[in-house]
């Protein structure tokens, strides 16, 4: 044992990263980075069926993708298909005005299918009893100024879950909750 001790007490003390005195504050500078430029951001205001404020999302131009955040709220507990829609129309109770989903390479839906997937198929939301969710997800190869074409686009919450796979709509049941998808200010 007194072997091995020593060589550990060696290899701690030869790695520089492991033998820094953890009570000397680093620079002020050290390991910070400018924040990165903001990129175009669009938001969608969601209101359900009867005009009751559901909550708000963003999506925000990355470098390759738009990252989406929301935070909801009144959303009926369980599991709820989230997309983008291809029109930028919310009329209730329906939302039918919205079209289908946003799919400007005409691909398949789903995570799951092997065709690919629609631009705006989403992960499922996960709404816990209270009806508030808050979450981050990432969208590769999806462009704000897309979703801002001639007939806009929406953000929409479906009554149950998208099985990732069931062309074209993911057999994700009704449209509970939806945005127009507009300039944020």
């Amino acid at each position: 044992m007194t072997i091995r001790s020593l060589l550990v007490a060696a290899a701690l003390l030869s790695t520089p990263a492991l033998a820094q005195d953890a009570g000397t504050p680093a620079p002020a500078d050290a390991g910070t980075k400018p924040a990165p430029k903001k990129g175009e951001t669009v938001k969608a205001k969601l209101k359900d069926a009867q005009g009751k404020d559901v909550g708000e999302v963003t999506l925000e131009q990355a470098p390759k993708g738009v990252l989406v955040k929301g935070t909801l709220m009144n959303l009926p507990a369980g599991e709820h298909a989230f997309h983008i829609h291809e029109t930028g129309k919310c009329e209730a109770p329906e939302f039918k005005t919205a079209g289908g989903h946003f799919n400007p390479t005409k691909k398949q839906h789903g995570a799951l299918s092997p065709k690919g997937q629609h631009a705006g198929d989403l992960p499922n939301l996960y709404v816990p009893q209270d009806g508030k969710v808050q979450f981050d997800v990432f969208v590769a190869d999806l462009k704000v100024k897309s979703l801002l074409d001639k007939d806009g686009s929406a953000v929409m919450v479906h009554a149950k879950l998208d099985d990732y796979h069931t062309d074209p709509t993911g057999d994700a049941g009704g449209r509970i909750a939806c945005g127009v998808v507009e300039k944020a200010e």
